[in-house]
């Protein structure tokens, strides 16, 4: 009987530390998780609506869109960095182009699943701030192959029908990762909010409320350098 109970509680006390190590683990896997901005993906309806076909998505906790809206980039306060990228057209787009104009410029990829989640909101304060002038790139990040022109062809193939897919209604640019050292990206989505002079008003790392991505487009719209 004592054996039975002795077994009985080794077998209890194995169980608590496994469970107490997954729980160790899957927390520091959410941690990476949340720094590479790669989450599982679930069937979402996105908050204030966006489109019917857009791709299903991942939906935060409000603890880890309270830690990602703390996030911001250190070129808040600069001049933004100067490109010039193509379109998915192959049009040559140059951010000094759009001087004058509050805008937004936001580095996306089609396997970052909270980026799905933002697009639709994109899209709507698109037209809604439209009159005021603003602009959104949405700048894709997605591996490009220019050495193998086929492969190359099915890449930007790719991104377009993703772009239709979500219903993107702002400029896609190709060969975001030309420019991710110059504006020192760490993890997607990242966005960044430019006033009409070209000054970075606010950025923000990760995926956040879609309230403060609106607050973030009023700050371009009315600030002055």
């Amino acid at each position: 009987m004592r054996r039975n109970v002795f077994v009985l509680g080794a077998m209890i006390t194995a169980l608590a530390l496994m469970c107490a190590a997954g729980i160790v683990n899957y927390r520091h896997r959410r941690a990476a998780e949340r720094a590479r901005l790669q989450g599982p993906q679930i069937t979402l309806v996105p908050d204030n609506g966006g489109s019917s076909n857009a791709p299903a998505a991942t939906a935060p906790d409000s603890a880890e869109m309270a830690a990602d809206e703390e996030a911001t980039t250190p070129l808040n306060g600069k001049t933004a960095p100067a490109f010039t990228l193509q379109d998915l057209d192959g049009n040559k787009v140059s951010l000094a182009s759009f001087k004058g104009h509050p805008l937004v410029v936001d580095f996306w990829a089609t396997w970052c699943a909270p980026c799905k989640v933002e697009i639709p909101w994109f899209e709507k304060l698109h037209d809604q701030y439209a009159s005021q002038g603003l602009q959104i790139l949405g700048v894709s990040s997605d591996d490009l192959d220019p050495d193998d022109p086929a492969k190359l062809l099915t890449e930007k193939r790719d991104i377009a029908d993703f772009a239709k897919k979500m219903g993107m209604n702002y400029p896609i640019l190709l060969n975001g990762a030309s420019i991710e050292n110059a504006y020192q990206l760490e993890a997607y989505p990242t966005t960044f909010y430019i006033d009409r002079n070209g000054k970075v008003v606010a950025s923000t790392v990760g995926l956040v409320p879609r309230d403060l991505i609106e607050q973030d487009i009023k700050k371009a719209i009315g600030a002055t350098s």
